[in-house]
Order: structure tokens, then sequence, then C-alpha cells
């Protein structure tokens, strides 16, 4: 494949400056779109040039990148899978139902909210050339998705009784939901549910795929190369081929992209970003809101001192988030209020923003027995800033008395082992932008092991409340009660949001058309 890139360490600056669905009659129509959601043309270039190789470098997993992208937790992982798989939609704010469709034509909705109704796109072909039908939606959601132990596949089987969904003929799936909800599309459309050939037990180059690539090679730790796939259900690339690389280092990538040996580099770390703005020969792209990642610490409840509400009050009230934000993001960050989803229309941005106090921190810490505690948190430059935003809060924890310390992860290995990462006493994370409701349903409601110990069965009754409100202004109110309760009581601190600091060669373009920022798309990328 192309030439590859020696790896070399995470650069990072010090602590004083431094920079992660059986339903009756009552189903209602789907609403639906004639064009393919994923292949539908680029409006932000009017005469994008066709042909060429786009190449593209993010931070893998190393030895760990796997093709079944069902269980592999890098980010990476999943970008291979968009090119490789085709989706069942992505978010689109600007699309009918806030969707845009992708295999599929349209989600009906029971009147009763009792089950969804998904219509498969006719005509959408397998590299194989079969017929892709709502066997393979079944199976990918089923059998594959409702099985993962990855939060953003559990999603899915958190929220339909898939042990009784069922396909009726070839283009008609039927999901009963386990119990009211109405925003099943925000679910299901939300660019990491893909779907592969039903029975499929094992991921390799060759596997029967829908995306709009073929895969060609594919090396873990290195890379991958994919060519245009012309049967493709919606307009075909523009590219001729795709390649993927597998960069750790912020620098390298950068490197990478100023000597012209990639296209575009995804999310450099803030210090490295700011060497490229002056640069006339790159764009910086950084995600906009509400695409911004929530970088956060969990705090394990099923461990002392950590199960008393005043220890995790006072390590949300030592965090300095403006400190972080200015420090680490040099200002291009946005405060976090430790509750997931700034930006989207369910996040409750009327509550108070939490407060910096390091002397109520002392007093509580010492109110409930743990002045002195030592605590080590667990990180990885799983993204830019991860590292260095908890090696400020260590600081921030030892100015209120706390002993801790931090322990490093190599890139890619953070959530590896997911049991063991869920059994840490404070661990980093980071937050995919997805709306609140769905954001706690997927990694908090029922006691889930990435809820770190939270088990509270009467918010979560209150989240299905408000997920099963189509009335908007009844369910903001049920959902700022819910978060209200996690913002006080919660195991979570999540000072900052900040934005995938993208850059690329001029001339390239498209990328964002695919709607999903975080792991993006090139389906309507080109080059200049």
């Amino acid at each position: 494949m192309s030439r590859q890139f020696d790896r070399r360490a995470f650069l990072r600056r010090g602590a004083t400056g431094a920079v992660a669905l059986a339903v009756g009659p009552g189903l209602l129509a789907a609403c639906s779109t004639d064009d393919p959601a994923p292949g539908s043309r680029a409006t932000s270039h009017s005469s994008p040039r066709t042909g060429g190789t786009l190449r593209a470098a993010f931070v893998g997993g190393g030895a760990s990148e796997t093709l079944d992208f069902f269980n592999g937790p890098s980010a990476l992982d999943l970008v291979r899978a968009r090119a490789w798989h085709g989706t069942l939609g992505n978010l689109d704010p600007t699309g009918p139902d806030g969707v845009r469709y992708g295999v599929l034509k349209g989600i009906g909705m029971a009147k009763d909210l009792s089950a969804y109704t998904l219509h498969v796109r006719p005509g959408v072909r397998f590299t194989d050339g079969s017929k892709l039908t709502s066997a393979d939606i079944l199976y990918s959601l089923s059998a594959l998705a409702g099985k993962s132990m990855l939060p953003v596949y559990r999603l899915a089987a958190a929220n339909f009784d898939l042990s009784h969904a069922r396909a009726e003929g070839d283009l008609k799936v039927v999901l009963p939901t386990l119990r009211p909800i109405a925003d099943g599309r925000m679910i299901l459309c939300q660019g990491n549910f893909l779907i592969v050939k039903d029975g499929t037990k094992r991921f390799a180059k060759g596997m029967p795929s829908c995306g709009p690539f073929r895969l060609r090679e594919f090396t873990p730790g290195q890379g991958s190369v994919f060519t245009r796939y012309d049967e493709y259900y919606g307009h075909v690339p523009y590219l001729d081929s795709l390649e993927l690389r597998s960069i750790a280092d912020s620098t390298a990538r950068a490197g990478a992209l100023t000597s012209g040996e990639i296209d575009f580099a995804h999310d450099l770390s803030p210090v490295t970003a700011r060497t490229l703005a002056d640069n006339a020969k790159i764009e910086l792209a950084p995600t906009r809101s509400p695409y911004l990642v929530g970088l956060s610490f969990q705090m394990n409840m099923s461990v002392k001192p950590f199960d008393d509400p005043r220890v995790r009050e006072a390590f949300k009230l030592a965090a300095n988030r403006e400190a972080m934000v200015k420090t680490v993001f040099y200002g291009n960050a946005e405060v976090g209020n430790d509750l997931p989803a700034i930006g989207f229309p369910d996040y409750a941005g009327s509550l108070p923003q939490r407060a910096y106090d390091q002397a109520k921190a002392r007093k509580l810490l010492k109110a409930a027995g743990a002045d002195g505690m030592k605590v080590v948190l667990t990180t990885g430059p799983e993204t830019p800033g991860m590292v260095e935003t908890a090696t400020l809060f260590v600081e921030d924890l030892k100015k209120v008395g706390v002993q801790a310390s931090i322990r490093e992860l190599p890139a890619g290995q953070l959530f590896a082992d997911f049991a063991t990462y869920s059994r840490l006493p404070l661990a980093a994370s980071y937050q995919m932008p997805i709306p609140a409701l769905s954001a706690y349903q997927m990694g908090t409601a029922g006691g889930s092991p990435s809820a770190f110990g939270w088990k509270r069965p009467e918010v979560d009754a209150l989240v299905a409340k408000a997920r099963a409100q189509s009335d908007e202004a009844k369910a903001g109110k049920l959902s700022t009660r819910a978060q209200r309760v996690r913002w006080e009581e919660g195991n979570q601190v999540l000072p900052v949001f900040k934005p995938n600091l993208n850059a690329q060669a001029k001339g390239v373009s498209g990328i964002r058309d695919d709607l999903f920022e975080q792991f993006l798309g090139f389906s309507q990328a080109s080059l200049a």
C-alpha cells in the first residue's frame, strides 16, 4: 500500500502549558425521501472534480484495529466501516424527520409509539450482486448490533424488542419498542448503524458490502485502501479511491499533511492546529456545534468513596473548567456543565453553571471523611486534549487535598478491554455528540457498564417518560428534571466540550456533506 509513516510518541505539553426497536394496524405511513442519503450530491461546491485518491489520517487502535466495527472501539474502525458499508441514515436537522435516510427510504411510526417500521430502499445491491433485503437489516440490528458490548450499538437493544423484531417481505422490518418512544428515528439514524449481509460471521476483505467503496487492503495499525463501488445505491463517489491511514501522533498527522503525503488530517491537537493556521496550502475544518466532543471523568459509584454524593460533588467543584478551555484549547472550546449533548434541543441549558469552588470541595471531602484520599485517574490519547485535560484535573484535585495521580495508556487501549475499563475507580472518557436523552439511554440507563455504578430507576423512568412524549414542551420539562438529578447527584465530571480540529489541503471538499462529523464519510468528497 502507500508509503507508511514512522510512529512517534504522542507529544504533549506539561500541565502548566497543556494543551476524549408485532405491531397492529395503527402504523403511520413512513416519511420518505427519493434521494439516497449518503450519495446525495454535495451542495457546498458547484463543480467537484471526478477521480483521484484522497488520503486521510486518523488516530487508530494499533494492532487491535479490526474490520468488525461492531466490536472495534477506535474512531478509525468506524470511519473505515462507514466507507465500506451502507448506513440506515444520519442525523440531519434539515431533513423532514430530522434525519437523512441511507439504505432505508423511510421509517414509519405507530400512533401509540409501540413500533417502528423500516422501509428498505429498493435496488440496493451488495458487491456480490445480491440485493439488500429486510433480512440483512434485521440481522445487522439483532444479531450483531444487539449483541455488541459497545454502548453506541447497545442503543438499539436498549430501546427496541429485537427478540420480537421481524421482516415482512423483502422491504420491510418491524421493530417493536420496549416502551413508547417518540425519538426512534433519531436512534436508528445516528450514522453508526451500518448494514452487512445476513449471516455474516467473519469480517474480512472481500466480504459483500454496500457502502460507497470496496475494501482492497487492510493492515491493522497502518491503514486501508478502498476503490469506488460503481454500483453504489446512491450517486457513486467522485473519488477513484480512498486511503485511510493510522497515525497516532497529532504532529505526525500534521506533518504528513503539510508535506503532501495526505490530504486530510483528523482531530489534531490544539497546539498542532495552531501551527497550521497561517499555512496557505492548509484549511482548518473544525467540527461545529452540536458536533462537539465532551471530555469527561467517570467516578465509579461501586467503588468507595465515590458512593458518597459529597465526594462526587467535591470532584466536580474542584475542576477549573475555564483554565482547561484556555490552557488546553486556547479558548477554542466550550465550558461543560457535567452533562452531555450541549447544543442539542434536549440539553438542559437552563441549569446553573457548576462553580469552581476549592473551599467547598475541601469541606465536602472532609465531611465525607475522604480528605487525603488516594485515587488514580486512568486516561489515554483517544482524542487530542484528553490526556492534557486529565493532567490539569489531577492538579486541581491535588489542590483540594486529594492524593491524585495519572495513569496514561497507549493510544487505542483505554477502551480496548471495556469490561476492565468499566471497573476503574476514576476514568477519562469522551462523549459522542448525540441528543441528551439518547446519550442517557445509551450509556447510563439500567445500570449499563458504562454508567460506572449509577443505578437510578426513577431517573430512567423520567427519561423514558420524556422520550414517550410527542409534545416537545412536555418532553423538555421531563428531560430537564432527569438531567437535574444527574447534574446534582451524578458521577460524571464533564468540564469541556471541544471541536475536532480537522485540517485538509486546500481544494478538498464535500467531506462534511456525509453529516457525521465525528466519524467521517467520504462518499461525497472530492479533490481540487
